[in-house]
C-alpha cells in the first residue's frame, strides 16, 4: 500500500476567452464507473454545449482516460489529464464543458483555456493525502482519556480517527505500519498496560 494524493469532493473552474466559456467540473472518482457516472451527469446538464471533454485517472491499475470531445487532437482531453498527472492526484474526473463564443481560438488557446479550467476546479476542491495505515481500536476510563489526547496531540504518529463515549471512552485510531508497534508500546506504558488492542484492518487516512 502507497500513499496518494486525490480531491475532497466536487469542484467548478470557469475560464471565458474571446466569447467562449470553459467550465470544468471535478470530482472524486474511485472507479471507472464513477466516472463515466460523473461524466454522463454532466453531459445531460449540458446537452447544449459543443464540448464536453473529459480526463480521468485511477489508483486502482494505475488507469487513466481522456477524450477531446471534438476538439482538436491533444487539445483539451491531455491537458486535462496533465493537471491531473502534474498534480501527482489520482482517483478523480474532470469534466470541462465548452460553449462557443464564435471566435476560433487556435490550438495553443484551447491548451490554455482547458488547463486553466482544470486547474481552477483542482484549486477550488483541494487536494488532500492520503496515508496507508493501520486502523486498531481501545478503550479506556474517563480519567484516563485526557492523557491519550495529549499523547495524540504531541506523536504525528498516532491519528485519533473518532471516539465514542459510553461506560469508558473508546478511541478509534491510526497509525503507518511503521510506527504502529511503538505507538501502541506508548500507549501501554502510558496507561500502565491497562489498554488493550482491537485490529481494525488497513486502509487510508487523510492526512
Amino acid at each position: 500500500m502507497e500513499d496518494y494524493r486525490t480531491v475532497r469532493g466536487t469542484a467548478t473552474g470557469e475560464y471565458e476567452e474571446k466569447k467562449s466559456r470553459f467550465i470544468a467540473q471535478l470530482s472524486f472518482a474511485d472507479s471507472e464507473e464513477a466516472a463515466v457516472a460523473f461524466l454522463e451527469q454532466v453531459r445531460t446538464a449540458n446537452r447544449t454545449a459543443r464540448h464536453n471533454v473529459y480526463a480521468y485517472a485511477l489508483r486502482g491499475n494505475g488507469i487513466s482516460r481522456f477524450s477531446d470531445d471534438g476538439e482538436p487532437h491533444g487539445t483539451a482531453g491531455l491537458p486535462t489529464l496533465d493537471v491531473l498527472r502534474k498534480g501527482g492526484i489520482v482517483d478523480a474526473v474532470a469534466v470541462t464543458t465548452r460553449y462557443f463564443g464564435g471566435i476560433l481560438l487556435g490550438t495553443g488557446g484551447l491548451v490554455r483555456a482547458y488547463s486553466l479550467a482544470a486547474s481552477m476546479a483542482v484549486e477550488r476542491a483541494g487536494v488532500c493525502e492520503m496515508a496507508a495505515c493501520a486502523f486498531f481500536s481501545f478503550t479506556v476510563s474517563y480519567a484516563d482519556y485526557p492523557r491519550v489526547q495529549a499523547l495524540a496531540d504531541r506523536s504525528p504518529a498516532l491519528r485519533v480517527e473518532r471516539t465514542e463515549f459510553g461506560n469508558g471512552v473508546t478511541v478509534y485510531a491510526s497509525a503507518s505500519e511503521e510506527a504502529l508497534p511503538a505507538v501502541q508500546t506508548a500507549l501501554r506504558d502510558m496507561l500502565c498496560g491497562r489498554v488493550s488492542f482491537l485490529d481494525g484492518g488497513r486502509g487510508y487516512s487523510e492526512l
